[in-house]
């Protein structure tokens, strides 16, 4: 199991430090703006790209709303990665984009 954060948490803390974060949306959507210092890893990609990630890492899932993310939480937990899915996601993100 994968464990879940509001957004206004998760916003504190990336004022506070750089997290790991996983922007799970199609590469168009990240292009179109994304929380400075996430990476991409689209969930229609992911089962072919997650052993990239460092399983001694903790990450932050991120999608458009938490319904993908949710879902790449659940499949990364499953292939022994620590995730936190950002419930809100993106459209309930406060902060600047890049």
């Amino acid at each position: 199991m994968f464990q879940s954060t509001g957004m206004p948490e998760f916003y504190q803390e990336a004022k506070r430090s750089q997290l790991p974060i996983i922007d799970v949306r199609e590469v168009f959507e990240y292009d179109m703006g994304h929380i400075p210092g996430a990476i991409n890893k689209p969930l229609s990609e992911l089962g072919d790209t997650f052993e990239e990630l460092d399983k001694n890492q903790a990450y932050f899932l991120i999608c458009q709303s938490g319904s993908r993310s949710a879902m790449a939480g659940e499949f990364l937990s499953s292939q022994g990665y620590q995730v936190t899915n950002v419930l809100g996601g993106m459209g309930s993100w406060p902060g600047e984009i890049e």
